[in-house]
């Protein structure tokens, strides 16, 4: 039988929005290879594998993605059943399609497991839809960290008529903020901050384009946490009795059928 690995997604921290093939899986892995941001008590139901922790995480000291690509070979080679264990989604920014294809290069075949992403569950956790008819046509999830470091095209950004929902955003807020005015974002756009969303200490905080940055600092918004830009989040009753969001909603087609209350 051939090596496979398995590259899954143990969701944004939720125990119970783990999958029931995540949870199969991982009963039968020999070892499992976590991220960081992976709940522990997921790994409650892999009891028997020996636990390899490969932390990944912005701003922090981080596992070389070098190094972590030949432990997955050499575990791959010994015919163990390897988990390649991350948080959220394993193709939204978890770097499943490099792991893949330079695992694929040396003869190892793997699988992905989906799991639900963060931006999503944050939204979901806010009662904001990231769609809606009249006021959003789609969802754009971006991050905010790239290897170059160079900037998003924010005016694309903009222009594309969907909520924007920024990963790993909080060290560049700034640049997010001035960035989107210049594109020609209205001031007055709503944007709800969403920190370790789905865990039991979620926090939320919601304010305008315009004071992105001051509410983040009075907030004291930390990683991990993920921004929801757009005019839905006017549409979020959990958030509503945030004064700049709720009086945004006069503003969104059928405004008066969204429930918002100050």
């Amino acid at each position: 039988m051939s090596p496979l690995v398995h590259l899954v997604g143990a969701g944004p921290g939720d125990p119970e929005l783990l999958t029931l093939k995540a949870v199969r899986i991982l009963g039968q892995a020999d070892v499992v290879m976590v991220d960081d941001l992976v709940n522990p008590a997921i790994l409650e139901h892999c009891p028997q594998a020996q636990l390899v922790r490969v932390g990944k995480r912005g701003g922090c000291r981080s596992t070389p993605q070098v190094f972590i690509n030949r432990l997955m070979l050499r575990y791959a080679r010994q015919g163990k059943r390897l988990v390649r264990l991350k948080g959220g989604d394993p193709c939204i920014f978890g770097r499943a399609g490099e792991e893949a294809q330079w695992l694929a290069e040396r003869g190892i075949a793997s699988e992905t497991v989906n799991g639900i992403t963060a931006g999503l569950a944050a939204a979901t956790q806010c009662g904001i839809p990231l769609t809606l008819r009249g006021t959003s046509r789609g969802v754009t999830l971006v991050t905010a960290h790239t290897r170059d470091d160079s900037d998003l095209n924010w005016h694309g950004l903009t222009q594309g008529g969907t909520t924007l929902v920024v990963y790993m955003g909080v060290a560049r807020l700034q640049q997010i903020q001035q960035g989107l005015l210049k594109s020609g974002m209205p001031a007055s756009t709503p944007i709800a901050m969403i920190e370790r969303a789905s865990l039991p200490d979620q926090r939320q905080h919601a304010c305008i384009l315009a004071d992105l940055c001051s509410q983040a600092a009075s907030f004291g918004l930390k990683s991990p946490a993920v921004l929801v830009i757009g005019d839905v989040v006017a549409a979020s009753i959990m958030l509503a009795g945030t004064a700049p969001v709720a009086s945004l909603a006069q503003h969104i087609d059928g405004a008066e059928n969204l429930s918002i209350s100050a």
